[in-house]
Parts: C-alpha cells; sequence; structure tokens
C-alpha cells in the first residue's frame, strides 16, 4: 500500500475544483492516508494489545485497566471535534506529520514505563497523535474523492485504520507474549514510517489549498429554517446513539473478550487474541465494503443492516464454545463495522460545511464512548463477572431500531443542496 512522494505530486497536479461535480477521485492520496491510518491505528491497539500482559506485570484490576484505554480514547475523542472545528476555520495541513511526534514519544514512554501513572501519560500521548490524525485525514480523504464517490473514499480511509486496529492481537501473540512490555519500543519505528508518510500527504494537502482556494476553506452552512434544524439536531443524536451502541460492543469484544475465552473457556492468551483478530480483520473487511455499499444502496440502509443484522450473532456469542466463537465473531465482526464509514459520509452531508468538526465528532465520539465502555464493563466485570459483561453487552446491537428514526438519503443530500 506504499505510496511514492512522486505519486502524490502527480496527485495535486492533476486534482481539480472539489466543487465540480467531475472531480476524479485521487486514489494515491487515499492510500497514501489510509496508509497512516493503518500506522496510527496499530499503534492505538498496542493498548488493547498489552493489557493483558500490563494486568499481569503490575496487578491490575479490571478497573484500572479500563482507565488505560480511558485514557487513550477519551483523550482523542475530546480534542478531535476541536481540532476539527479549528481546522474548517483554518486548514493545517501540516499538523498531520506533527501530531504524530506526539505517538512517537507515547510509544517510547510506555515501552520503559515501571508505574501505572507513566502508562497513563504514555497513552494520554498517543490519544493526542490520534486526536490530530483523524479529522484532518477525513477532510484529505473527502479532499481527494469524487462527489459519486464520498463513501468509497472515506472506505478506503477508514479501513487502514481497521486494518491497523486488526493487528493488535497479532502482536499480543507475536511480539507482547514474549517481549512483554518493552516490545511497545518496535512502534516507535512505526510512528516514524508515519511521520514520512504524512510529510508528503501535508504537501499535497498544502497544494490543494493553493489550487482550490473556495472548496478548501469550508463554505458557510447552509440557512435552515427552526423546523429543519430541529430535524437535523435529532438525528445527529440518533447517530450518537447508534455510534454508541456500536462502540460499547466493540469495545466489549476488544478488550474484554479475551478475559472471557481465558476465565470462562479457559483458552490461553495468546490463543484468545486469535479471536479478536477474527472479529477486528472481519470488520476491516466490512468497513472497505460499507462505504461503496453505502453509495449504492443508501447509507440509511447499511447503517440499518450493521446494526440489526448483526444483533443475532450477538446474543448466541456469550453461549457459543471455542469452534462456533470463531465463524461468530467473524460474520459479526464483517456486518456490524460495514457502517463504520457510512456514518461518516453521512454526518458529513447532514450538517455541510463541517467537514473536520462532524468528522471529529463521530469519529472522536466512537473513540469516547469506547473509553466510557471500557471503564463502565471493567466495573461492571469487577462486581460481578466477565460472563455477567458478555451478556450484557449482547443487546446492544438491538439498538440499531433507532435507525428508522434518521431521514432518508434523498432528504439528506437535498438539505446539503446536492
Amino acid at each position: 500500500m506504499s505510496v511514492s512522494a512522486s505519486q502524490l505530486k502527480g496527485a495535486a497536479q492533476s486534482s481539480g475544483p472539489a466543487s465540480s461535480g467531475n472531480q476524479a477521485t485521487i486514489y494515491g492520496v487515499l492510500f497514501a492516508i489510509s496508509l497512516v491510518h493503518l500506522l496510527n491505528d496499530s499503534m492505538q491497539s498496542v493498548i488493547q494489545s498489552i493489557l493483558p500482559i500490563l494486568e499481569d506485570g503490575m496487578n491490575l484490576s479490571y478497573l484500572q485497566v479500563g482507565f488505560v484505554i480511558f485514557g487513550l480514547n477519551v483523550t482523542a475523542s475530546i480534542l478531535q471535534p476541536v481540532v476539527g472545528l479549528y481546522t474548517d476555520k483554518k486548514p493545517s495541513p501540516w499538523l498531520l506529520p506533527t501530531g504524530m511526534v506526539a505517538s512517537f514519544f507515547g510509544m517510547l514512554t510506555l515501552a520503559f514505563a515501571t508505574q501505572y501513572w507513566q502508562v497513563i501519560a504514555a497513552v494520554v500521548m498517543i490519544g493526542l497523535g490520534s486526536a490530530v490524525f483523524h479529522p484532518e485525514g477525513s477532510r484529505v480523504a473527502n479532499m481527494a474523492a469524487s462527489p459519486r464517490q464520498r463513501g468509497l473514499a472515506q472506505s478506503i480511509f477508514q479501513v487502514g485504520g481497521n486494518a491497523g486496529q486488526s493487528l493488535g492481537p497479532i502482536m499480543t501473540a507475536l511480539i507482547f507474549v514474549s517481549a512483554k512490555q518493552f516490545g511497545a519500543i518496535y512502534f516507535t519505528f512505526v510512528a516514524g514510517a508515519a511521520i514520512i508518510v504524512q510529510y508528503f500527504v501535508a504537501k499535497w494537502y498544502r497544494s490543494y489549498l493553493i489550487t482550490n482556494p473556495r472548496a478548501a476553506r469550508t463554505s458557510a452552512a447552509a440557512v435552515f429554517s427552526t423546523e429543519r434544524k430541529r430535524k437535523i439536531r435529532n438525528a445527529v443524536i440518533m447517530l450518537v446513539v447508534l455510534v454508541f451502541a456500536r462502540s460499547w460492543y466493540s469495545a466489549c469484544i476488544s478488550n474484554y473478550y479475551a478475559f472471557y475465552l481465558r476465565d470462562v473457556l479457559h483458552t490461553g492468551i495468546g490463543n484468545a487474541q486469535w479471536y479478536i483478530f477474527t472479529f477486528l480483520a472481519a470488520g476491516a473487511v466490512g468497513t472497505f465494503f460499507g462505504g461503496p455499499l453505502g453509495d449504492r444502496f443508501g447509507r440509511k440502509n447499511i447503517l440499518f443492516f450493521s446494526m440489526l443484522g448483526s444483533a443475532p450473532f450477538a446474543l448466541l456469542l456469550p453461549f457459543a464454545n471455542t469452534f462456533w466463537a470463531y465463524p461468530i465473531l467473524a460474520v459479526m465482526g464483517f456486518i456490524l463495522l460495514s457502517s463504520f464509514s457510512v456514518t461518516v459520509v453521512y454526518a458529513q452531508e447532514l450538517v455541510p460545511g463541517k467537514i473536520g468538526t462532524v468528522s471529529g465528532l463521530i469519529t472522536g465520539l466512537a473513540f469516547g464512548m469506547g473509553a466510557l465502555g471500557s471503564v463502565a464493563l471493567g466495573a461492571m466485570a469487577d462486581f460481578t463477572s466477565i460472563s455477567f459483561v458478555m451478556k450484557v453487552c449482547s443487546v446492544l446491537p438491538l439498538l440499531g431500531l433507532l435507525t428508522f428514526l434518521l431521514p432518508a438519503d434523498k432528504t439528506v443530500r437535498s438539505w446539503s443542496g446536492e
């Protein structure tokens, strides 16, 4: 998936005005920003991967484990909309490589941390880097997309992140089981590679701002009637609830299912990671196909399918043995995460002129909800059992019934003037 500097330079020269309906999708830029998304989220997945190592080495409770995820995700979720709001007013290409520097120092700190507070400091730095990257990365994907292929472009961007997240369990099995916590040092090289690619993406971004000044500086949002503003507000609230349900369930699988496999099904931590990988890898595939399917069949329809379609498998998982867990996780991961990129594009069209803010809100919200879910589920596991937590979480996809309350795609496009 590597992209050369000359390809990015050529992409910058060939890019047409974003306002033109004939603008071609610039795949070189999309693959580059997707690669950085993979590198960025693989560093974040290090935190999830290393949790069993930290729990054992530092004698952490489930609640303390939850706060590690909380420190990472809340940092990212709080700052993402702030970064998006700022860059909507003042696009800042060089924030992309600069933010990744924070992730570099976060990985370095994690490798040498000997106390719990140092671990928290490390994950906060990694969260800062993620907070800067996600809204600007989503903006770059939007800039590089043809108006009719926004779902595809967002899928290419988001699938890099989901692929990076899916690497976490493999890293646990292949790196952290043997290298322990110090294995995080290898990911300083990952951060360095991301900084280099971001430098070339930032050059294309800056060139785009020069050649497309009207598109680069987001236009003022349309003046809506009070009734339409109310409908948009209600739709955003519904999206928040859907992101809440999807994020909490994903947090349950990503952060606690390994403990369930260890404590209930008596599977070793190394082997348990392959189950998590199955869920996340299938989710990465679902993310890729979800965007173009949303372009073809409607974003609202894909949102509905992703939630309600995954619900039967979520309800079955707590009763599955180690054999059946694999296919259930694979099918459920594909269906549930097929709406990941679709949600972002739907929100961008719902609130036109605020690409960075909305992208930061929706993707940042996913991190934030996952963070709150990690803490709440950790506390629940401490006071009840990990088996009880899995059963409670299994009902979350049923909240997808709220999709019926969202406005149709045609209505949303009419609001944005398309």
